[in-house]
């Protein structure tokens, strides 16, 4: 292979962050400092130097930041993201001559004997050959300057050559770091070596990293047991919602549904007259009023005119809407009459329907995404987020997004993005990791997770060092939940009101964003559709509720306190800081996050029966406390005050009236 150019002799590698070779964007948050680094050296023994370059896709030319050398030939720099969108960076390094001669100046300079003995006499002979090598040096630096750093650069040119003609036995040194400074800002690039590729950066809202989610069925929203609700009626439990510390307000979808096999209640094939069947099964035809798919409203719920202003009442209690898009079909959708193509048809003639065996969904048809008219397919399905979206949504849950072509997502998302780079997406894809991450990093903005099901020590710990730690943190934000519509864990359903607080505190402290389904989470509905079943007996996703939602066993209390935690705390509005100390009870999980000052400690007892205690080892260096220290800890859900010594301390922690303490650390003296 014949070189370019051969003159370059630096070599830039490994930079970071960067996700699978920059085939994706790693994101970051709006405000964020986003520090890079990189490999920058070159061969023999000349300095070399390194800019780092960013840009948002807005502009034409690029922002530089000098890059400090961190050792062993890792160099990084630090660049603010003040916008929304898409950004770009890389990495330059070039010998740097001037910072190279200055070096060798000093080095010769420390050298000298002293001027007062007698053999000084001949030994500085070539300190003014250097010093006219450093003038020659300083001139080319001072022609690419201009104002007053080239009249100030070249009265130093001639300063060193005023020195050189001297003929003194013994020289001070002339370069001071602030001339070292005002060279430096006039490089010579020439021979430099970029890395291989400008490497992408994606920049959310802060919604993105610090989010808190309460979703409801509209249609159980009605303060009437005789009618379902409708619009208007989630806007009265707004309040309410906001009140007790959420920012999100998701619910599953609300276009009609068909009519052609509906479910009845508890999953039954099939349905009795007044069944409203599920929400999933999008799409009607046959009946007057209900027509529509995706770009409709069930009439029983509102109209789009009310659905409007639904969305603005949200954003008046300092919310949002956020919407679920399921891309499938009842059999009555406009879809398979209008475009057949778009679905599987079995040897028989007939559409196949959604199965995930032995579960069978006949209401359901699955979309084709191998389809022969996979464009028009495309276009539709991000038409109806761009309908949602000039409707002023900017926050969609996904339905099952891994059952989709994972290409479709890459292309849909950054189609969104193009226009409205504040709309955020939650995956809901339990599936395989690689599956999972690769959602992420094709613009899903955050992700359900696993967290449902980790539920012992060790199994919490492994997963959320995995999941909070870079490279993952480069493209993933997990969403915490312990319950959904389809998910009633074991573990909720044997444990009763203590295992909902746990699961509550777990969720809302390891995870910056979290969310519950409820009012059923607050209301500990826990009873599964059969003996080993994570469905809901009397689901609500195919018949409406009545919620009771002044029970006096709710938990709506600790719910609003947890959430009020959340938000008075920056240390918990994010994942970066998560670290998990030792205690000597498997029982008990303690972990901590900082940021600044702010520092919280929780320490929970995972066994939902019974009172577990222990010492807990903290690590003080991530608390940012000296050792033989005493500190405070007040818990934050009692407000009472220990004062803790040291790393050995010790927690007893009674499951049925409250599992955890959460603690916000203050150091004495």
């Amino acid at each position: 292979m014949k070189p370019v150019e051969g003159r370059k002799r630096v070599v830039v590698e490994q930079l970071s962050p960067q996700v699978d070779s920059g085939r994706y964007p790693a994101c970051r948050i709006l405000g964020d400092t986003v520090t890079v680094t990189a490999a920058v050296f070159g061969d023999g023994h000349d300095h070399v130097a390194a800019r780092l370059m960013y840009r948002h896709e807005s502009e034409r030319r690029w922002r530089f930041v000098t890059m400090v050398d961190r050792g062993n030939d890792v160099w990084s720099g630090d660049f603010l993201v003040d916008q929304l969108g898409s950004w770009q960076f890389t990495v330059q390094g070039w010998i740097d001559h001037f910072d190279t001669w200055s070096s060798d100046l000093q080095k010769r300079l420390a050298a000298q004997p002293d001027p007062h003995s007698i053999e000084t006499v001949g030994t500085v002979q070539d300190i003014p050959l250097a010093l006219r090598t450093g003038a020659l040096l300083l001139e080319e630096i001072a022609a690419r300057a201009k104002g007053p750093d080239h009249r100030q650069l070249t009265e130093i040119v001639a300063s060193l050559r005023w020195m050189a003609d001297q003929g003194a036995v013994f020289y001070e040194n002339p370069i001071t770091p602030e001339i070292l400074e005002l060279a430096a800002r006039y490089p010579d690039t020439s021979l430099a070596t970029k890395f291989e590729r400008d490497l992408p950066l994606w920049v959310d809202r802060e919604r993105a990293r610090y989010s808190t989610w309460y979703e409801l069925f509209p249609r159980s929203a009605s303060p009437d047991p005789t009618r379902t609700g409708r619009f208007e009626d989630v806007e009265k439990l707004l309040p309410e919602i906001a009140a007790m510390g959420f920012d999100v307000v998701y619910m599953p979808p609300v276009h009609p549904i068909g009519t052609a096999y509906r479910k009845g209640p508890n999953n039954n094939v099939v349905a009795q007259d007044g069944d409203l069947g599920s929400p999933w099964a999008i799409g009607a035809a046959k009946a007057p009023g209900v027509e529509g798919g995706h770009k409709s409203i069930h009439p029983e719920l509102g109209t789009l005119k009310t659905f409007d202003h639904l969305v603005k009442e949200t954003r008046k209690h300092g919310m949002e809407i956020a919407m679920d898009i399921a891309f499938q079909a009842s059999p009555d959708h406009p879809w398979v009459t209008e475009h057949p193509t778009w679905f599987k048809h079995r040897p028989d003639g007939t559409i196949q329907y959604a199965e995930n065996p032995p579960k069978k969904y006949q209401d359901i048809y699955p979309l084709d995404f191998e389809s022969v008219d996979w464009r028009g397919l495309w276009q539709e399905l991000y038409a109806v987020f761009k309908f949602w979206v000039d409707r002023d949504v900017k926050i969609f849950r996904v339905d099952n997004p891994h059952t989709k072509a994972l290409p479709f997502w890459e292309w849909c998302i950054a189609e969104v993005h193009k226009d409205h780079p504040d709309v955020l997406f939650l995956a809901e894809a339990f599936t395989r990791p690689h599956v999972m991450y690769s959602l992420a990093k094709g613009g899903f903005t955050q992700s359900y997770t696993y967290f449902t099901w980790r539920t012992t020590k060790p199994e919490i710990q492994a997963y959320f060092e995995e999941i909070t730690k870079p490279p993952v943190t480069d493209f993933f934000q997990p969403n915490l939940w312990p319950n959904t519509p389809d998910i009633l864990h074991e573990f909720l359903q044997k444990g009763g009101r203590p295992a909902f607080m746990q699961r509550l505190i777990l969720a809302a402290t390891l995870g910056a964003n979290y969310g519950i389904y409820g009012p059923a989470y607050e209301l500990g509905e826990n009873k599964p559709a059969k003996p080993v079943s994570e469905e809901y007996l009397d689901s609500e996703k195919y018949e409406a509720k009545h919620w009771d939602r002044t029970a006096p066993h709710s938990i709506a209390p600790l719910i609003t306190r947890v959430n009020q935690i959340r938000r008075e705390n920056k240390a918990l509005q994010s994942n970066n800081s998560l670290h998990f100390h030792n205690a000597d009870n498997p029982n008990i999980l303690c972990y901590s996050k900082v940021s600044g000052d702010n520092i919280i400690l929780v320490a929970i007892n995972l066994d939902y029966s019974q009172q577990q205690s222990g010492w807990i080892d903290l690590d003080l260096r991530e608390l940012n406390i000296p050792h033989n220290q005493n500190f405070d800890v007040e818990d934050l859900l009692t407000g009472t005050h220990y004062t803790w010594h040291d790393r050995s301390n010790y927690v007893a922690l009674r499951p049925e009236v409250l599992p955890a303490h959460v603690f916000r650390v203050t150091r004495l003296g």
